[in-house]
């Protein structure tokens, strides 16, 4: 009995591990997750417009994550203030969380679009100015 319990621990562990390692590959090979480190390193050594469009389309992704979370939340929300409750209801009610996070994603989406419009001015090669 103890050499089954150890063996299940062992696989266990082994799938455990299998799967952190596929996750972590994943998201390196994509280079779609950066951390907050990462975000500002590329923001203050970006000096060519290949540095500038990739923050663009990294914010320009963010963005669009955003609006479907909001999106979704959006319908939830509205599901949600169907339901009536009584005035002595416990705040927050299930129809404040969702709106909470309708907003929370509005606002991200759109400091995301900011963002990516910053750097995608910033990729644009500068024209020169015109004499007269």
């Amino acid at each position: 009995m103890r050499k089954i319990q150890i063996a299940v621990g062992i696989l266990t562990l082994t799938l455990a591990s299998f799967g952190v390692a596929q996750g972590t590959t994943s998201s390196k090979t994509t280079g779609e997750h950066y951390s907050q480190s990462q975000l500002k390193k590329m923001a203050s050594d970006a000096h060519t417009p290949q540095q500038f469009s990739a923050l663009a389309n990294y914010y320009g992704n963010q963005q669009q994550t955003y609006l479907q979370k909001a999106a979704a939340e959006k319908l939830e929300w509205v599901r949600r203030s169907q339901y009536t409750t009584s005035i002595s209801a416990r705040y927050p009610r299930p129809v404040d969380s969702a709106r909470n996070l309708y907003e929370y994603y509005a606002y991200k989406a759109s400091e995301a679009g900011a963002l990516s419009d910053k750097y995608h001015q910033l990729a644009q090669p500068a024209t020169p100015a015109r004499t007269q």
